[in-house]
């Protein structure tokens, strides 16, 4: 086990390096990098690693650019946030500026573990889940970011509408006053062919410009492409990165 300081330099350094490959990426496709958001996947991480990934994040992001950390599980973000408010609440500290961004399915029942916390809410596949999200977003006084997960693989075991129902659903939540559609989402094939997951990210690519035509927006968030095929989902121009093993490294149990 790493102490504390060891743990914020490990942190720190793979912070660096997938901040120099995603430089190096973009600039090969005629990106700007600053448009490209990390998402620090922390699932299955206690607290204490995550509050050290933090402070390694924030000693690198700029002020005007907060560090974002991504949960895949309601109740599992709803104890690791108690977890960290009360931390720092207890050793009388100012918690460091970082967002939260939810990544994972979600149900119903469980937009109340989010809602008070988390900027953004990449999974929204259903209207009633959108009336939901609204809703508890209206008691708080906030307006929750969120996007659409669309299921670019075909997959059954994936969330996701389908493809062809982007813009009537993109329609239903632009009425909805305290949520904020900022794009789409998709979750690439774990294949090692970079045909297929090229296809899924620029099917969501193309997507979105479908939705902005049809609604005369200019949305523009693509979250897209993982550890393992961000360089892919880069091209496709995603604009959120959601990293986890090549931050924090293999999964905890």
């Amino acid at each position: 086990m790493l102490n504390n300081s060891d743990s914020i330099n490990f942190f720190r350094n793979n912070y660096e390096k997938i901040l120099k490959k995603i430089t190096e990426t973009a600039q090969k496709f005629n990106r700007n990098p600053n448009e490209i958001k990390i998402l620090a996947v922390s699932k299955t991480h206690n607290y204490e690693i995550v509050m050290q990934a933090i402070q390694a994040a924030t000693s690198i992001f700029t002020e005007n650019k907060n560090p974002i950390f991504a949960e895949n599980y309601a109740q599992e973000f709803r104890d690791k946030n108690k977890n960290l408010i009360n931390y720092y609440e207890n050793q009388n500290l100012k918690i460091p500026k970082f967002d939260w961004h939810f990544i994972g399915h979600l149900q119903a029942n469980k937009v109340k573990y989010l809602v008070p916390y988390v900027k953004a809410i990449h999974t929204v596949d259903t209207v009633s889940l959108a009336n939901e999200i609204n809703k508890c977003a209206e008691k708080y006084s906030k307006i929750i970011d969120v996007l659409i997960q669309v299921n670019t693989s075909g997959e059954a075991s994936k969330s996701g509408i389908e493809p062809e129902e982007c813009v009537q659903i993109a329609k239903n939540i632009l009425v909805l006053k305290n949520i904020n559609l900022i794009g789409l989402m998709t979750i690439g094939t774990f294949s090692e062919d970079e045909k297929i997951i090229r296809k899924e990210f620029s099917l969501l690519r193309n997507c979105l410009a479908e939705v902005n035509f049809q609604t005369g927006l200019s949305l523009k968030e693509l979250s897209m492409g993982m550890s393992n095929d961000f360089e892919i989902a880069i091209e496709e121009h995603a604009t959120m990165l959601r990293i986890g093993s090549a931050i924090f490294g293999g999964r905890q149990q």
